[in-house]
Parts: structure tokens; sequence; C-alpha cells
């Protein structure tokens, strides 16, 4: 690719607005075979304004998505065990779906205890220990839903993973690890970076496929994206930038995701796509599923046996993320 030349930008909310529309219809469908809505249930400890804004936007994707919402807000001080609690009893309640908790909750809250108290057949934001097991081990599941946002758009825009080097900036539980098994599992050949990567240019500049997670405004330099790569950029940072030097990885990428309007889009579409194959699977209906979102019947069972779970595919959290 020409240095003159200009990336082609990857779409997340055209894309994202495609699967919304989708799963406005399957939640449909669900509602008038059962009389059951899909009921996704978030809960917010605190009131960090920009997660206010987080749970706000995603009440009003799922009332645009015909997906029931239910709010619990909790004061800050909620301690780890009262917050076990609450998200206990919304994963017995079965008039909820899909199980979301906004976070960061707090220093004071072990975010790992509260969410590996979400029901796995639940955990439709793929949080989970057991649902992080099922995306390595290529098993039945929900996605991490940033992750799964990737995966779709560079399955949308026809990027061939199979043998190319993909290079993954971040190692968040819920981003940068998940992203690397799931390349992985398309035959890509995956390489861990962060913060404290010694060389991180040499390495990017090798890369097919860039995946940008770790929270650090322009921590990517433009000029070292190899000529026709493809770049995801996943971070969002304070004055609406990511992790890639935008302007000067465009005149070199291939294709590139922009901030914003390429991934987080697409963290919500997949988040409500998750929310109403989990009522599908609760309520026993069987729908045309993406391949990546595949659903086995047996539930919680599975997990009580010692099975990694079989349920378990927003905005972008990666300035939060552990670098």
């Amino acid at each position: 690719m020409s240095r003159t030349q200009t990336a082609q930008l990857m779409d997340g909310t055209s894309l994202a607005g495609r699967m919304i529309e989708e799963s406005a219809a399957h939640a449909a469908d669900i509602t008038r075979r059962t009389g059951t809505s899909p009921c996704l249930a978030t809960v917010l400890v605190g009131e960090d304004p920009a997660s206010v804004t987080y749970v706000r936007m995603k009440q009003a994707r799922c009332a645009k998505a015909g997906i029931k919402s239910r709010s619990i807000g909790l004061p800050a001080e909620t301690t780890t065990a009262e917050l076990i609690d609450v998200l206990a009893g919304l994963s017995d309640d079965p008039e909820v779906h899909g199980i979301l908790l906004q976070h960061p909750c707090g220093p004071h809250i072990d975010e790992r205890a509260a969410f590996e108290a979400i029901a796995p057949e639940k955990d439709v934001d793929g949080v989970t220990m057991q649902s992080f097991a099922a995306m390595s081990f290529g098993l039945p599941g929900f996605m991490s839903c940033t992750p799964g946002g990737i995966m779709r758009l560079l399955e949308a825009y026809d990027v061939e993973l199979d043998g190319k080097l993909a290079v993954v900036v971040g190692r968040s539980a819920i981003l940068g690890k998940p992203v690397g098994m799931l390349l992985l599992a398309k035959n890509a050949t995956v390489t861990y970076c962060h913060s404290r990567t010694a060389d991180l240019s040499s390495i990017v500049q090798e890369a097919d496929v860039v995946v940008a997670a770790v929270g650090r405004p322009r921590l990517i330099r433009g000029e070292d994206i190899k000529p026709g790569a493809v770049v995801i950029d996943a971070g969002y940072n304070p004055g609406n930038t990511g992790d890639v030097d935008f302007d000067t990885a465009l005149t070199r990428a291939r294709l590139i995701t922009p901030v914003p309007g390429g991934v987080g889009p697409m963290t919500i579409a997949v988040l409500l796509a998750q929310t109403v194959e989990a009522a599908a699977n609760q309520l026993g209906i069987r729908q045309s599923r993406h391949p990546d979102q595949e659903f086995v019947d047996a539930g919680r069972a599975g997990s009580r046996r010692g099975h990694c779970p079989p349920s378990s595919v927003a905005e972008s959290f990666t300035s939060r993320c552990v670098r």
C-alpha cells in the first residue's frame, strides 16, 4: 500500500446498527412466542459520571432493540459481600436473562469475586473466569463484548487471519487476553504486548493486524504501522483519542477503526445480541445464531458438573484496564 493512500475506515457504527436491528427482530420473536421479553439487568455501584453515562446509553440501546432493562443502583459504600448478594439474587431471578456489572466498582470492591457471582448462563458481558475458559478452549459460550465486537468487525471486512501475525497491545482480562485467544482460534499467530514491553515499536512494525487496547493515548505510533496492516483501536481516551496515532496510521494501514465510531458501538451491539441469545437459551427458543454465539442447553448445570459454561460471546473501558 502506497504511503500516499488512505486506509479504509472500519465503520463500527453501521455494522452495530445492523446487529441491533437483528437483535430487535429476534427479541420480538421471543416475546411473541413466549410472552416474555429478554431482560438485561445492569448493576452500578456509586455514581461515577462516565459509568452513569454508559449505563444510560445501554438502556437506550436496549429499548431500541426491544429488550427490557432493569437498573440497580447501589451506594458507593456498598461492600463486596453486599454486591455479591445482589448479583446472586439476579442470577436466581427467572425474569432476568442477562447481567451486566458496570465497572470499575471502586477500589474497595473485589471485582473478580463480584464477577464470579454472576451465573454463567447470564454472563452476557463475558467477564467470568468460566467465560474466559470457554473462549480459550473454543467451547460454546459468550465472548467478552469488546473482543466479540472486534471479531465481528474483522469478519465483516473479510480480514484473513489464518497465518497472519496479530499483535495485541494490552493484557486486561476482558479485552486484551480474550481477544488474543479469539484471534488464535482463527489461526493467527498472536503476540501479546503491553505498556512495559521493551522495544514495542519493532514488534508492532511486523504486525499484519494490530489491536491496541492499553488505554494510553497514541501509544502506538503511526509510523510503526506496517504498510497494508489492519489496525483495531480499542482505546478511548479524553478528547476522543484512541491508543493509535490515527492521522499517521491512516496513511499506512489498509483498514483502521476510527475513535469514536469503530469498536465502541460494536461492544454494545454484542452485549444486546448476547442478551437476546441468553433469553432464547433460558426460554428454550432455538434461533439461527452467528457462529461465534453458539449455545447449548446444559445451562448452569454444566458449570455445576465442573465443565466450562455453555453460556458465554461496551463502550471500551481500556483506559481503566490493568496495563
